[in-house]
């Protein structure tokens, strides 16, 4: 007997014994999810709930009760909820993990999002009440530390290539070495993002070498751009040569066009001052002759994503004028983000404090291991069943940046006689807020060089909550 809805007569056809949704729409449970999660939602529930059942009904399957009907559409609504997007505990040791949104923001551009619950100036210009700039402080900020004349923001580094092949290169030649010809994720291709701009690609050298002198016999009447593409999502080592900018900005001298360099990541800080090998700088590169320059603001920058181009004034004031400008430039969000994000590098020796991506990256093991610890203790406390053991490990950049570069880390390798490491790492994900760990061998491994401030307490709840739970307690 259903706990709060009537049986309905029994049927010879299964589908005529499902509740309608009159009916559902009176259960108290029912009503419990519409005040939780809205009508709407509920009802979208509600409907694919019963049309799934008609489904299955119609192919034989055994009549259900209004309770089990129920309790799918509950089960229905909190599986579509829990795909929303919303906080998450990183323990994978991935600092710019691309599936989890990449850098944490920092707590200065998280603090001016909060502020924008009312209008802002966006396009004024305060002092004469007339239309302004729509991002002057960003692109003042950006020249500051670039060194660069001018600067745009735009919504990622992959639009921000394909902006300026569009804008100086359609119909003409783009010059690039086979060796730079990247493919990142989600199958965005250079080749193709040069073909699409309208721009005709010339391949010069190698897979691993590349001279001048390829460049140079390159050349014709049609080159507009030299593009030079970091490989920052892979490396080629060994028997290998490329090009500089200073060397191809040499090349001017014989024949005028653009030298473009794209950067991927994007640093503005030497990295060898957090232990890491040195990435070239958005400074090394204009400082050398490159015309524009553009990288993203979501990887070693460690803010919001975005594609940022800096460079010649002349060549900047093109790019804003064309059209494509306004379909990929950032709303205010990005923009507001992404300008206290970059404040931060104008005090570069404390970015280790203020900028979460570059603490990830400076913290030292032995503090990773105390932290470790606080949680192993903590768990210990709570004396629930769970194997719990520090392990040293390696942590890794991510979001295409540094590939080959491994990072010393401590984890906390857990393993649950009553779990399997998949099934434990799924009731991780599970928890409010998820917490997304890694799996490796018979252990799931929290890694401690990702957690931020206040994660320490969410996983020693949530492995006692699981482990209690296993245990019947």
């Amino acid at each position: 007997m259903a706990e709060d809805l009537a049986t309905p007569p029994e049927s010879s056809d299964p589908r005529r014994g499902l509740p309608s949704v009159t009916v559902l729409l009176e259960s108290p449970r029912i009503q419990t999810l519409i005040a939780e999660y809205s009508r709407p939602l509920a009802m979208d529930a509600i409907r694919a709930t019963l049309d799934g059942f008609r489904r299955d009904a119609a192919t034989g399957s055994q009549p259900l009760s209004p309770d089990e009907v129920v309790r799918e559409i509950e089960r229905r609504l909190l599986s579509e909820e829990k795909e929303r997007l919303r906080p998450v505990v990183n323990a994978t040791g991935v600092i710019l993990h691309t599936g989890l949104g990449r850098a944490a923001l920092p707590q200065r551009a998280v603090d001016a999002l909060a502020s924008l619950n009312r209008c802002v100036n966006l396009e004024i210009d305060l002092g004469t009440g007339g239309r302004g700039k729509r991002n002057p402080a960003t692109e003042a900020l950006l020249t500051t530390l670039t060194g660069a004349e001018a600067a745009v923001v735009v919504a990622n580094n992959a639009a921000a290539t394909f902006l300026i092949l569009a804008v100086f290169a359609a119909g003409k030649e783009v010059i690039i070495s086979r060796g730079q010809m990247i493919e990142i994720g989600g199958s965005f291709r250079l080749p193709d993002c040069i073909q699409q701009s309208g721009a005709t690609m010339v391949e010069v050298g190698t897979t691993n070498k590349t001279h001048l002198c390829d460049y140079e016999n390159a050349l014709t009447e049609n080159t507009a751009v030299i593009l030079r593409c970091n490989p920052s999502n892979y490396r080629i080592v060994g028997f290998t040569q490329s090009v500089t900018n200073a060397e191809l900005a040499s090349l001017k001298k014989q024949r005028p066009f653009i030298l473009v360099d794209d950067l991927g990541c994007g640093a503005l800080v030497n990295l060898e001052a957090y232990g890491l090998p040195r990435e070239p700088t958005v400074q090394d590169s204009v400082a050398a002759g490159a015309d524009l320059v553009c990288f993203s603001g979501d990887k070693l920058i460690g803010g919001p994503q975005a594609g940022v181009i800096v460079g010649r004034m002349d060549l900047i004031a093109q790019i804003k004028k064309h059209p494509l400008a306004r379909m990929v430039r950032v709303g205010k969000l990005t923009n507001m983000a992404l300008e206290h994000t970059l404040r931060l590098f104008l005090t570069p020796e404390t970015l280790a404090e203020t900028n979460p991506t570059y603490r990830m990256l400076a913290t030292p093991v032995a503090e990773l291991r105390r932290r470790a610890t606080r949680i192993k203790k903590g768990i210990v406390k709570r004396g629930v069943a769970l194997n719990v053991a520090l392990e040293e490990a390696q942590s890794a950049t991510g979001g295409g940046t540094l590939p080959a570069t491994p990072i010393r880390t401590c984890v906390l390798a857990v393993a649950c006689g009553a779990h399997s490491p998949d099934r434990l790492a799924a009731l991780l994900r599970g928890n409010e807020p998820p917490i997304i760990p890694r799996v490796a061998g018979d252990k799931v491994l929290l890694d401690m060089r990702t957690l931020l401030k206040g994660d320490e307490k969410i996983i020693v709840e949530a492995l006692a909550r699981i482990a209690s739970s296993s245990a019947g307690v």
